[in-house]
């Protein structure tokens, strides 16, 4: 039981479950709803600080393999990515017939509809990656509205290789560079990156206001 609960905690998931755990978290957020509850951000970011030369000083001995990490991380988003369009596919719209909660809200599904939409399949299914609810809901979202197979899976692996990659390698160049100080400004660092990748969010909220505004 404590290892499970420790899937809810990213430092807690690394140091105890290592590898497996930083894959499942990254497969389960990707490809299923219950991944809205994991931190799949902050887990990103800290496996490539543990897969650092400053790995075990920052985050207690949790050491990751940087070969394997980079190159597992994203065939496990990649499959997350095509679990989810799976299922999104084959129940269709009451996959998402559940009742609002303090993770999940129908709002939250209608603006990534409105997302892939307005922006299409590629650039959502990229750029959707690096937003936390989008990440999660992006995928059964295609599976639901049909998007042609060969387009999702496509774009679905280069948005899983370029988030995956990109995060765990900020994380392992900033644990080299921080060095013996990692565990003083680990939690800070993720912090500021973690909320740099909400910022197309908050640019996407902040435009709808200013043109319902201009509309009224």
């Amino acid at each position: 039981m404590d290892t499970f609960w420790s899937l809810f905690d990213a430092d807690l998931a690394i140091s105890t479950l290592g590898l497996i755990g930083v894959l499942a978290i990254i497969f389960m957020e990707t490809g299923l709803l219950i991944g809205l509850v994991f931190p799949g951000g902050e887990v990103v970011f800290l496996a490539g600080i543990a897969a650092s030369g400053a790995g075990a000083i920052a985050l207690g001995e949790a050491k990751l393999s940087a070969p394997l990490l980079f190159t597992l991380a994203p065939i496990a988003a990649i499959v997350g990515g095509e679990v989810g369009y799976w299922f999104g596919k084959k129940y269709g719209r009451k996959f998402f017939e559940r009742p609002d909660s303090r993770f999940f809200n129908q709002k939250m599904v209608r603006t990534v509809e409105k997302w892939l939409g307005k922006y299409g399949p590629r650039k959502a299914l990229v750029f959707g990656r690096f937003i936390p609810f989008a990440r999660t809901l992006i995928n059964p979202v295609c599976g639901v509205v049909q998007l042609d197979r060969r387009i999702f899976s496509t774009w679905n692996a280069i948005g899983a290789i370029i988030w995956t990659e990109v995060a765990i390698g900020i994380g392992y160049v900033l644990g080299d560079a921080l060095s013996t100080s990692a565990d003083k400004y680990i939690y800070g660092v993720v912090g500021v990156i973690v909320l740099i990748t909400l910022l197309p969010m908050v640019f996407e909220v902040f435009k709808e206001w200013r043109t319902k505004r201009h509309l009224s």
